[in-house]
C-alpha cells in the first residue's frame, strides 16, 4: 500500500485557531509567534491536528491568519523546540508529541480484588447486573436447556432463537434484517474483531474517530492495522464530514470504525444526516463502516432521539453494525453481535471455526429469553435509571471539586470526556491511582499521545462515592501540579 501522510492546510489551521486569535493567548498578553504556537500545541494535544500531519508552508499560513511569515517562523521554531513539530530541510514540518508525553504502556490490566472497598474505580464503564431481571433470564434459560443439552451445542453463527430475536429488533428499528443476517459474537469485542479480520489485512489502513474506544485501538494496533485519526467536531457536535471525505478519498483506508450512539468517551450522539454523508463517502471509497452501536440503548434524558442504525442508509454490504448485550443489560453477560449481508455473515461464520467456535449457549439463552418477553425493556429501564443518577451525581461533583475542569454531560451511554486544563491527564491517573481514584486519561484513546489532557469519566457510582471521586481528583490535581504524579501510567489499567 502506497504511504500516506496526514496534512492540515492553511485555511484549515486557520480555522481551527480562530476562537484564539493570534497573539491573545487566553487571559495574558503574548507575543504573537507565542500564541501561535501555544495554539497549535494545544490542538495537537486535543486530537484536532493529527500527530505526525505535515503543517502548511510558513508563506501560507501567515496569509491564511494575516500575520508575517517571521511570526509564522518563530511560532514553528518554538513548537520544535518543546518537541511539538520536527522539520526536514526542503520537506516541511510535522506536527509530534514530545517523547515522554506518550504513555509508556498500553497494557490494560484489571483492579485487583484486594482493592475492591479502598479504590474508587473509575476505569470500567459498567454498571452491576440489573436485578432481578438477569436473575429471571438465567431461570428462563435454565428451563430451556435441556433440548439444547442433547444436541452438540456448537452454534458458530448462533442459536437460531437468539438470531431471530435480535433481528426482529432491527426490524422494529426501521432495518428490516433476516436472522441469516446475525451473526452471535463473544461480546462485541468479538465482533469487532471478526470484523477485522474479516475486511482488513495485514498493514492497511483504518480509520477511526479521535478520540475513539481504548481496547479497539488497542485491537486494531495489535492486528498490524494502520490507524488514521479523524477528529470529532467540538462539543459533542458529530463528525467533521469534511475531513471524512478527505480521509477516505486520500487515504483510502480498508475500514472506518465509528460510534454513532453515545461515543465512548465523549457521549456524542451522531444525526441522521451525518450518517446517511459518511455511509456514503465510504461506498464511494470502498471502505467497509463498523458502525459499534452498543450505547444505542442508553437513552438518559427525554424520549428516544429518532436516530436511525447506520445500516438504514446502506445500499449494500458497506455496513456492519456490532450490538451488544453487555452494556444494555450487564458486563458479564458477554453476549454480541454483527449485523450485515447474508453473504458477509456466511464469510465470518466460516471464519471462526478457526477461533472460538461458538458464544455460551447458557447465556445466548438468556438474552434470547429478555428479548422475547418485557424484561428487556424492564432491566433497560433500570440500568438507565442507575446509570442517569451516576451521571448526575458525578457531574456535580466535578462541578464543586474541580471547578476549572470542562465538560459536556451527554444525554446518553456511560461516559463523560473531562477536559483538565493544564493538569496532565497521564499525571492526574498516577497521582489519582497513588490518592485511591482510578482513571483512564486521555491518550489511552488517542493515536500517538494526542488528547494528554483529557480524563473519561463513566457514570458508575453515585451519592457519597461520587462525592469522594471527585475530591480525590481534586487532590491529584493538586499533587500534579505542585510537580507530583510524573512517572506515567506504567501500571496499566482497565478499560471497558
Amino acid at each position: 500500500m502506497s504511504q500516506w501522510t496526514a496534512s492540515v492546510s492553511a485555511a484549515h489551521l486557520a480555522r481551527l485557531l480562530e476562537p484564539r486569535p493570534t497573539g491573545v493567548g487566553g487571559r495574558r498578553k503574548l507575543p504573537a509567534y507565542r500564541g501561535l504556537a501555544d495554539g497549535i500545541r494545544l490542538l495537537v494535544l486535543e486530537g484536532r491536528v493529527q500527530v505526525a500531519a505535515r503543517l502548511p508552508a510558513e508563506r501560507e499560513l501567515a496569509l491564511a491568519l494575516r500575520v508575517s511569515r517571521t511570526t509564522v517562523a518563530a511560532a514553528y521554531e518554538a513548537l520544535r523546540a518543546e518537541g511539538f513539530a520536527r522539520s526536514r530541510r526542503g520537506s516541511g514540518t510535522w506536527t509530534a508529541i514530545p517523547e515522554g508525553q506518550v504513555p509508556p504502556s498500553r497494557s490494560l490490566e484489571p483492579l485487583p480484588p484486594e482493592a475492591a472497598g479502598t479504590v474508587i474505580d473509575l476505569g470500567t464503564a459498567s454498571l452491576p447486573a440489573p436485578e432481578p431481571w438477569l436473575t429471571r433470564a438465567m431461570e428462563g434459560a435454565l428451563a430451556e436447556l435441556p433440548a439444547y443439552a442433547a444436541t452438540h451445542g456448537d452454534f458458530p453463527a448462533g442459536l437460531p432463537v437468539l438470531r431471530e430475536a435480535i433481528a426482529d429488533r432491527y426490524t422494529a428499528r426501521g432495518v428490516p434484517t433476516m436472522p441469516e443476517q446475525i451473526m452471535v459474537t463473544t461480546g462485541a469485542m468479538g465482533a469487532i474483531a471478526a470484523a477485522a479480520r474479516r475486511a482488513v489485512g495485514f498493514g492497511e489502513r483504518v480509520a477511526v474517530e479521535a478520540p475513539s474506544y481504548a481496547n479497539v485501538l488497542e485491537l486494531f494496533r495489535e492486528t498490524g492495522s494502520r490507524l488514521v485519526p479523524v477528529a470529532l467536531r467540538d462539543h459533542l457536535d458529530g463528525w467533521d464530514m469534511d475531513a471524512w471525505r478527505r480521509v477516505l478519498r486520500d487515504a483510502a483506508p480498508r475500514m472506518a470504525y465509528v460510534m454513532p450512539d453515545f461515543h465512548n468517551p465523549t457521549g456524542t450522539l451522531v444525526g441522521d444526516e451525518q450518517r446517511r454523508e459518511l455511509v456514503e463517502a465510504a461506498r464511494v471509497a470502498g471502505t467497509v463502516v463498523v458502525a459499534d452501536e452498543t450505547m444505542s440503548e442508553l437513552v438518559l434524558d427525554g424520549e428516544e432521539p429518532g436516530v436511525r442504525p447506520m445500516a438504514a442508509f446502506d445500499r449494500g454490504g458497506t455496513v456492519m453494525t456490532v450490538g451488544s448485550a453487555s452494556k444494555s443489560v450487564w458486563g458479564g453477560l458477554r453476549i454480541g453481535w454483527v449485523r450485515s449481508t447474508p453473504d458477509v455473515v456466511r464469510r465470518l461464520v466460516s471464519a471462526r471455526a478457526y477461533l472460538d467456535l461458538g458464544s455460551p449457549v447458557v447465556d445466548q439463552l438468556a438474552v434470547a429469553w429478555l428479548l422475547r418477553g418485557d424484561g428487556f425493556e424492564e432491566a433497560l429501564a433500570a440500568r438507565r435509571r442507575r446509570a442517569r443518577e451516576c451521571r448526575d451525581d458525578l457531574a456535580a461533583a466535578l462541578r464543586e471539586h474541580t471547578p476549572g475542569w470542562e465538560f459536556t454531560v451527554p444525554r446518553g451511554g456511560m461516559t463523560m470526556w473531562v477536559r483538565t486544563g493544564e493538569v496532565s491527564g497521564s499525571r492526574l491517573a498516577v497521582a489519582g491511582e497513588r490518592l485511591g481514584v482510578r482513571v483512564p486519561s486521555g491518550p489511552r484513546f488517542g493515536v500517538d499521545g494526542a488528547f494528554e489532557s483529557f480524563i473519561r469519566v463513566p457514570f458508575t457510582v453515585s451519592g457519597s462515592v461520587a462525592k469522594e471521586a471527585g475530591a480525590r481528583l481534586a487532590e491529584a490535581a493538586d499533587v500534579v501540579r505542585s510537580g507530583g504524579g510524573a512517572e506515567g501510567e506504567g501500571s496499566g489499567l482497565f478499560v471497558a
